[in-house]
């Protein structure tokens, strides 16, 4: 299954989403099942993750230094099984350029159940502690995640 992480820059929010889903699958022994990648609406290809999103996610064990961003329109996104966005804009901007993609992909929180707020927002020009905030509601989600998808659903 190959699990698509998306967001504007590929930068901060899909890049801590699948790096953290990577780690887990790899603990889980479940690399052989799952291929997770990332990209950006808006991504410039080769983009490095900000400092501050290296910097929080070093809390969750989780490795950002050797990211790259890549835009959506280099991506396997046709491949993917399962395109997670992070916002209800970003879904929107993908089954527009891609609307054959309809019924795999969703926002992350909205895949896992959420029925309120079903964005993440992005923490791209603010300081540590709003990365700290979105950090610990992406590995929030990500974690429900692999639980969601490690039950067959």
């Amino acid at each position: 299954m190959k699990i698509l992480f998306v967001c504007t820059g590929n930068i901060c929010r899909s890049a801590m989403a699948h790096h953290y889903m990577q780690k887990r699958v790899n603990e889980l022994n479940l690399s052989d099942k799952y291929i997770i990648q990332s990209a950006g609406i808006s991504a410039y290809t080769g983009d490095r993750a900000t400092d501050y999103a290296k910097e929080v996610m070093k809390k969750y064990d989780t490795d950002l230094t050797e990211h790259r961003a890549v835009y959506i329109e280099e991506s396997d996104i046709k491949d993917a099984d399962l395109i997670l966005c992070m916002t209800l804009a970003h879904k929107r901007k993908i089954l527009n350029r891609y609307p054959k993609l309809e019924g795999k992909t969703f926002t992350l929180k909205e895949y896992v159940g959420e029925d309120e707020y079903l964005d993440i927002d992005d923490p791209w020009g603010f300081g540590k502690d709003v990365y700290s905030s979105c950090a610990k509601e992406i590995v929030n989600y990500v974690d429900k995640l692999i639980e969601k998808i490690t039950r067959g659903e």
